[in-house]
């Protein structure tokens, strides 16, 4: 754009320029922003990516308590926590007349709530981000087992064996790649849906928060777990549900926005802390306590 001048009092004004300044401006706050969501997704995608995280994992949800336990004196916190998620589906789940008996386990993981919950359910759709961890879920549905390494300590490692248990019937489980904050229209409903430390890992958990009423069947249970750890890495700070203080000064939790958000739709029924452990090495590991929600689907 050529420069063009005016003036004003008698003094020039460059009028060109500031257009261009001003609407570069623009497109480098658009850029930005666009770049910021795409580095958001890749560190989100490429956490859960690697070998090391599906070992890892595979170890959280198969692993023997016992082979876990190495300088652990608290035996809850090595008692599996997958399965234990999917027990609370199960003891609040109430078959409903006409409805059919579907669970949806939105960020699977490797899938072993997925498979518990095949115990009761006709139907288990197991999605997850990383394409690994569902390529691992369709061997383990196929096959029933798994070989993985657990890291004893530096590039040492000892050899294991994800098994799913043999009285679950494995097909009734399907596993898909998918995004929690964008998922299929043609889903359906489902009688319980679980979602395992998965909000605070989301680029825009809202969204996701919103789809879950037209997910879950009248009187359904939905099970949220979350240590509410809000990072950057995974989720822009702007689309936190919790961990700041709102432009008032007051502090604002991750459950309290899940209340306001969820109640036009769901009935807070039960909450509970459940202590849980990801070993990383033989005397590393990640010790966490999620908040376990258990809400039901207003009628």
């Amino acid at each position: 754009m050529p420069a063009m001048f005016m003036l004003r009092d008698e003094m020039p004004i460059l009028i060109g320029s500031a257009v261009i300044l001003v609407g570069g401006y623009a497109l480098h706050c658009l850029w930005r922003q666009h770049r910021m969501l795409e580095e958001t997704e890749s560190s989100r995608g490429s956490v859960y990516e690697t070998q090391r995280a599906l070992n890892e994992y595979l170890h959280f949800h198969y692993g023997e308590p016992q082979v876990q336990s190495l300088c652990i004196t608290n035996t809850a916190a090595v008692q599996n926590f997958p399965r234990r998620c999917a027990e609370e589906c199960i003891k609040h789940f109430t078959q409903q007349t006409g409805v059919p008996r579907r669970a949806l386990d939105i960020g699977c993981a490797v899938g072993r709530a997925s498979f518990e919950l095949a115990r009761i359910f006709q139907e288990v759709v197991g999605i997850d981000f990383s394409l690994p961890f569902v390529n691992a879920c369709n061997q383990l549905k196929e096959q029933g087992q798994l070989p993985y390494a657990a890291t004893i300590e530096g590039n040492l490692s000892t050899q294991h064996g994800a098994v799913v248990p043999q009285d679950i019937e494995r097909n009734r489980c399907i596993f898909k790649q998918g995004d929690a904050c964008n998922l299929p229209t043609d889903l359906g409903t489902f009688d319980c849906v679980l979602a395992g430390n998965l909000i605070c890992r989301l680029r825009d958990p809202v969204a996701f928060l919103h789809r879950l009423p037209e997910l879950v069947a009248p009187a359904g249970i939905l099970v949220i777990s979350s240590p509410y750890t809000w990072l950057e890495q995974f989720t822009p700070k702007s689309l936190w549900l919790g961990g700041y203080k709102d432009d008032s000064g007051k502090e604002v939790r991750g459950f309290d926005t899940m209340k306001k958000l969820f109640s036009p739709y769901f009935e807070l029924v039960d909450e509970k802390n459940e202590p849980l452990l990801i070993q990383e090495t033989a005397r590393k590991s990640q010790w966490t306590v999620a908040h376990v929600t258990i809400w039901r689907r207003q009628t």
